[in-house]
């Protein structure tokens, strides 16, 4: 079965998004180890072996570390993940500060020289080639001078500790050698895993879409063997008019086109029942009729779903189309059956377009999200206000994975995803505006998910036939 490149849940499969999945908290612990390390290494290469070192550049690199990471920890959230840029920028800041203290301890005459590696090859791991190659450059750069450029290594006795320059040429080719070599190593295994997986992606959208086709032929074959007799009949008896009317061409020529109808009803659904048909009219619909498309499942559990969809000033009246996207159906339908499982009564859904964005808020008047997971939104298996703020709602089952998977799908759609609070959650009852609970707010650019103006005023032409 085939899957045509127009379909834009193809997008999901030809998305090369490993970099949005690198976490910023990630890169702050390792660089923490990194602080670590280096300040152990300092002391005692300092006070333990006799080492004459600069101590006070020394601490201030480290300190340049510490600073970047407390920095980044105030201004950004726990879950925070980077693009492909700022997570090469984070890791050549690393390099720089690496590069620096080995400056300033010995060069490649530092037998921890060696770590140079590291930033490059997590760049091979998680970036983009582009991103890859600009670190391993500047690394292969950045040992060449130290090769040449360095504070000697000096003993408490005033020798200074320096490799013969046989060693020296050695030791920068082993590591020109290992960034090369380890780049390509792990940007090769990497590579085919997520392969691999964008592959199961892929059979499993064939596999969905070949199910829904086989149960949409055999409802076209059930029609048509139900519908094979009254057109059957009405061929037979137009026939039968037809030639009856002979002497009236008018009525003749109305009989004549009843039994050309029927041969083509007969054909229509002779050709569905083979082949199905990727409507065009399914493909997209208004904003508000795939947001209530969404919540639907959701509207009958207890909660009023109260929408309201309007265009930002000088924005256009009408609600834009836009993809229906399942990654977006999806995505949405978790965020309002969160809002349904935490409000108390009434849930808002609210839409607006205009400057270039999509934008939908999800509003409950319930307790609000814990102020201390605000940051973490969107980790899985993150449920601890499922356990202490769930009302008694049917259908809710709390795993802690709603928001994660709902966040993941909407920002693979090209989406910003906010979470917030409409009011201070420790405000009593009477002091509360009625929304007064938890908000999720996701925004679009436009190009990611509406139509283009060409596409959404003119005609959708004929219907294409789905290869199987």
């Amino acid at each position: 079965m085939a899957i045509t490149t127009a379909d834009p849940a193809v997008d999901l499969v030809r998305q090369d998004a490993r970099s949005d999945w690198v976490r910023l908290r990630t890169l702050l612990v390792l660089r923490w180890l990194a602080i670590l390390g280096q300040t152990v290494t300092v002391v005692i290469a300092s006070f333990y072996l006799g080492l004459r070192v600069e101590l006070g550049l020394c601490f201030l690199a480290i300190g340049a570390s510490v600073v970047s990471n407390l920095i980044a920890m105030t201004i950004f959230p726990e879950n925070q993940r980077l693009s492909d840029r700022d997570a090469m920028l984070t890791l050549l800041f690393d390099l720089s500060q690496l590069s620096f203290l080995l400056f300033l301890t010995g060069g490649l005459n530092n037998p921890f020289a060696l770590l140079i590696l590291a930033p490059v090859t997590i760049s091979a791991t998680a970036l983009t080639m582009r991103s890859t190659t600009i670190l391993g450059c500047l690394a292969v750069l950045m040992i060449t001078l130290l090769a040449m450029f360095h504070v000697p290594l000096t003993a408490e006795t005033g020798e200074v500790l320096m490799l013969p320059d046989i060693f020296i040429v050695g030791f920068w080719s082993a590591i020109c050698i290992g960034i090369v070599f380890l780049s390509a190593y792990a940007r090769r295994i990497t590579s085919e895993t997520h392969s691999m997986s964008q592959a199961l992606l892929a059979t499993q959208m064939a596999l969905a879409r070949e199910q829904k086709l086989t149960d949409l032929g055999g409802v076209v074959a059930a029609a048509a063997h139900e519908l094979g007799t009254p057109l059957a009949t009405i061929k037979l008896v137009s026939t039968e008019l037809a030639e009856e009317l002979e002497g009236q061409p008018e009525l003749a020529e109305d009989a004549r086109l009843i039994r050309t109808q029927a041969d083509r009803c007969r054909d229509i659904l002779r050709s569905m029942g083979r082949a199905g048909k990727d409507d065009l009219h399914m493909r997209s619909a208004p904003l508000g009729a795939v947001v209530r498309e969404a919540a639907e499942p959701h509207a009958d559990r207890g909660v009023e779903v109260l929408y309201d969809f309007a265009a930002d000033e000088g924005a256009p009246e009408g609600q834009p189309l836009i993809w229906r996207k399942p990654e977006v159906i999806h995505g949405l339908r978790n965020l309002v059956q969160n809002a349904v499982d935490f409000a108390e009564a009434r849930i808002w859904v609210e839409g607006g377009w205009g400057d270039g964005t999509i934008r939908i808020r999800i509003t409950d008047d319930g307790q609000g999200f814990p102020q201390d997971l605000l940051g973490r939104l969107g980790d899985p298996f993150l449920s601890r206000r499922a356990r202490s703020q769930a009302r008694e709602r049917p259908g809710y089952e709390g795993m802690g994975l709603g928001l994660f998977i709902a966040k993941t799908l909407l920002e693979r759609s090209g989406a910003r995803v906010s979470f917030f609070n409409a009011s201070d959650p420790f405000l009593v009852a009477e002091d509360k505006a009625e929304k007064s609970g938890a908000v999720v707010e996701v925004t679009w650019p436009h190009e990611a998910l509406g139509l283009p103006a060409e596409e959404a005023t003119g005609p959708l032409g004929e219907n294409q036939p789905i290869a199987i």
